[in-house]
């Protein structure tokens, strides 16, 4: 949705790279089964070449 997003403003979708971490690389730690909305997130990484 965000990649979707950044398209239709204009960023051209060759500049735009993506990577999934799932549960490997969560913001907040918690027990097994614990849902926590800040794991539910998109990080934007803007490089300026």
């Amino acid at each position: 949705a965000v990649r979707d997003e950044m398209v239709r403003l204009g960023v051209p979708a060759s500049g735009i790279a993506l990577q999934a971490f799932g549960e490997s690389r969560p913001a907040v730690q918690t027990p097994d089964g614990v849902r926590e909305p800040l794991n539910r997130r998109a990080e934007v990484l803007i490089d300026l070449r």
